[in-house]
C-alpha cells in the first residue's frame, strides 16, 4: 500500500484515536519536504555545484534552486550574491513517494544506520535528517560519482506539538531508534 494511501485509510484514525480528534482535518499531515545542500567551501567550484544540482534533480525529480547569500560575511569569505546552497521543496504526491522511498530504500542503505533519533523531531512536529553520502539513494549509482556531497531533509507537518510529530512519524514507518541503545549512551 502507498504512504499517502496508508495515511489516508489507518494512519488517521489511529491518530483520532490517540489524540481525541473530532474531525480527520484536525490529524497532523506532511506539509512539506525541503531537501537543501550547503557548498560551503566549493562555492566558487562550478563543477562541484552542477554536481550538486544533477543529484539532487535526479534524487527528487525536480530542478533544483541555487540559494545565494544576503549579505558579505568576511568570516566565512561570502560575499553578497554568491551562491551558498541548493534547495528543493516537494509538496503533494511527489512528497509522499519520495517519504516513502527515504523510508524503504535510503535509510537501509545508509551506512551503519541504526535509527534516527527522536530528538531530531522539534518542538512543532518537525523531522530534519542528515546524510553524509547522497550515495545512499537508489537513483545515485556510485560508480558514476566523482564527488560525495551530505544533504538535509526537513520534513515539515501540520502537527502542533512533539508528540504529534512524533507519533505521526511513527505510524508512517519511520525508523526511531529503540529504547535500550539510547540507554546505553
Amino acid at each position: 500500500m502507498r504512504l499517502q494511501e496508508l495515511y489516508k485509510k489507518k494512519i488517521v484514525s489511529k491518530l483520532k484515536e490517540k489524540f481525541g480528534y473530532k474531525n480527520n482535518l484536525q490529524a497532523p499531515k506532511l506539509d512539506k519536504v525541503v531537501i537543501n545542500v550547503g557548498v560551503g567551501k566549493h562555492s566558487k567550484d562550478k563543477s562541484y555545484i552542477d554536481t550538486v544540482q544533477k543529484s539532487l534533480n535526479k534524487i527528487t525529480g525536480q530542478k533544483p534552486i541555487l540559494t545565494k547569500a544576503k549579505k558579505a560575511i568576511s568570516a566565512f569569505k561570502t560575499r553578497q550574491g554568491m551562491i551558498v546552497g541548493v534547495v528543493v521543496t516537494i509538496r503533494g504526491k511527489r512528497m509522499y513517494d519520495f517519504t516513502e522511498k527515504l523510508i524503504n530504500i535510503s535509510f537501509p542503505r545508509v551506512r551503519d544506520f541504526r535509527g534516527i533519533s527522536e530528538s531530531q523531531v522539534d518542538r512543532t512536529g518537525n523531522l530534519t535528517i542528515g546524510f553524509r553520502e547522497h550515495i545512499a539513494f537508489p537513483e545515485i549509482q556510485a560508480e558514476e560519482v566523482d564527488k560525495i556531497h551530505g544533504l538535509e531533509i526537513s520534513i515539515a507537518t501540520t502537527a502542533k506539538t512533539r508528540e504529534e510529530g512524533l507519533e505521526l512519524f511513527r505510524l508512517m514507518g519511520f525508523p526511531f531508534k529503540k529504547e535500550e541503545e539510547k540507554n546505553k549512551k
